[in-house]
């Protein structure tokens, strides 16, 4: 892991881009444009976009709709070999393209300008709320008096909206992140006529959808573009040297095996709905409460966990879906909202049609936000939980834990009041070796960690040591975005992605789907 990852994106993206992407740093100094689209025609708030696409039947002829979303037909594949973007065009330059972009995580991949991403950025959803806020948010970016960003949004609004994208042509990368129900149809489609994807987690939410992700990881190897998740916590510096630490034998010894009872690799992780993003309050979509449309916890932010499980235990290696992962147990529970929360963070004075079987007498809303999976990895035992409260107390925040143990000593992170809500490494001893000699040994690890972050001390903690880990490189979840967006344009840069990298993904989506289906046999409770 390189230390740069764990710097504002800003800094360091000059370093990584190559100068054939100028044309794009040129552009980025056009003037800002207000992405509000008032005074525009209600189906087409943009600017200069290209005419439709005369080759072929039109796109729609092929859509069939089902529940949230829909299905694309083998047909439309014919279309892919006309006119297919390409991450590899002559220019090197990235055009974004935002299709219904319904979570606010859309808009913290423009948080920052990227040298070779075009400042013109086309957005594709239907009007409404979500879009308003998005386009808030990069209006936010634009103007504010820190590193303002200079994005151009060209918006359309028509009901064909995933037609008109794919047709258009208008840029190379689709950005996705919204209705999870919707969204991996929408990563099928968009890889199926070549472009680039960097979706959001999660990227499926049921066992169907994990069947048709298999489609769609098979269809962007066969034209030769990437399809990518954003996995921020891989970007926690906590998490970063703990996973450099159980790769140091001499100090980790070997990750052990776990028993169900006590297993080797266990995270939990604690969210709250309503919360502060980019200083202001977050206001969530209404659907985002119907597990039905966002996920259920784990398939949801539980990805997260799982990916953390993968990417600290088997480092680079790739994994096998069908031989590797033993999904043993799952369950699930619901958090409770009132009408008042519900309506503070939507701003909806009332529950739409879709919620009528979740509320109960007492006209709270049940959320089955709250998940546990346990599973083996290779043989390796790890559970994982995700929990959803409303709102933290004050002064408090979201909360973290992931132990990982092995033969010579545990590595732990705790984020909770006594870390200050931010994440701390701890180095446990499990050898019962002599404290001077235990000491030495952890110390020479940190000082080749200290190679690549300076400045990372040690302290005792009890009866444990911590990393203490200077400020510098705790950037914060938002940049984490950049960051990520930024790796994704080095593989695009590239032409590829790490061999694991595929083979990973799809055994995360099988651990979280199976444990989405497995929870759904009962109402839950202890393992």
């Amino acid at each position: 892991m390189n230390a740069r990852d764990t710097l504002n994106p800003i800094i360091t993206m000059h370093e990584t881009l190559s100068p054939q992407h100028s044309r794009s740093q040129q552009s980025a100094k056009s003037e800002t444009r207000n992405p509000k689209p008032e005074g525009r025609p209600k189906s087409e708030i943009r600017m200069g976009l290209a005419r439709l696409s005369a080759f072929g039947p039109r796109i729609s002829d092929f859509f069939r709709i089902s529940g949230f979303g829909f299905r694309i037909s083998s047909a439309i594949l014919l279309l892919a070999m006309c006119a297919t973007p390409s991450a590899s065009a002559a220019t090197n330059t990235v055009r974004l393209l935002t299709l219904d972009p319904g979570h606010f995580h859309a808009g913290l991949v423009q948080k920052f300008m990227y040298p070779q991403v075009d400042p013109v950025a086309h957005v594709y959803a239907p009007a409404g709320p979500d879009l308003q806020e998005h386009l808030k948010r990069i209006e936010g970016f634009n103007t504010r008096a820190s590193q303002p960003t200079r994005w151009e949004e060209k918006v359309y609004t028509g009901p064909d909206f995933v037609e008109r994208m794919l047709n258009e042509k208008a840029g190379n990368v689709v950005v996705l992140a919204g209705n999870n129900a919707r969204k991996t149809e929408y990563i099928y489609s968009s890889v199926a006529l070549g472009y680039n994807v960097l979706a959001d987690k999660p990227m499926a939410i049921t066992p169907a959808n994990f069947d048709r992700l298999r489609e769609a990881f098979d269809r962007a190897a066969a034209n030769k573009v990437l399809l990518y998740d954003i996995m921020t916590e891989r970007y926690e510096i906590a998490s970063m040297l703990q996973r450099e630490l159980a790769r140091m034998s001499e100090l980790f010894g070997k990750l052990q095996k776990g028993t169900p009872e006590q297993p080797a690799v266990v995270i939990e992780s604690v969210h709250h709905f309503f919360k502060e993003v980019a200083g202001k309050p977050l206001i969530r979509p209404a659907w985002f409460y119907d597990v039905r449309q966002q996920g259920e916890s784990v398939p949801d932010v539980g990805t997260h966990l799982v990916d953390a499980v993968q990417w600290i235990c088997f480092p680079d290696q790739a994994l096998d879906w069908r031989k590797d992962v033993k999904v043993r147990a799952a369950r699930h529970w619901s958090t409770k909202l009132s009408p008042e929360q519900f309506k503070r963070s939507t701003g909806a004075d009332t529950y739409p049609d879709y919620f009528k079987n979740d509320i109960g007498p007492d006209g709270a809303l049940a959320v089955y936000a709250n998940g546990e999976v346990a599973y083996a990895l290779r043989g390796v035992q790890a559970k994982v939980t995700a929990l959803w409260k409303f709102e933290a107390p004050p002064g408090a925040g979201d909360t973290h834990y992931a132990l990982v143990r092995g033969t010579r000593c545990n590595l732990l992170i705790k984020q909770g009041a006594e870390q200050n809500y931010k994440p701390a490494l701890y180095v446990e001893d499990k050898a019962g070796l002599p404290a001077a000699q235990f000491e030495a040994t952890l110390r020479s690890a940190v000082a080749k960690l200290n190679t690549t972050w300076p400045g990372l001390e040690l302290k005792l903690a009890g009866g444990s040591w911590e990393v203490v880990i200077p400020d510098k490189y705790r950037v914060g979840h938002e940049q984490h975005f950049a960051q990520v967006t930024e790796k994704f344009l080095r593989f695009l840069s590239e032409g590829k992605m790490p061999a694991w990298e595929v083979p990973n993904m799809l055994a995360k989506y099988y651990t979280t789907t199976e444990a989405y289906r497995l929870s759904q046999r009962g109402p839950g409770g202890p393992f």
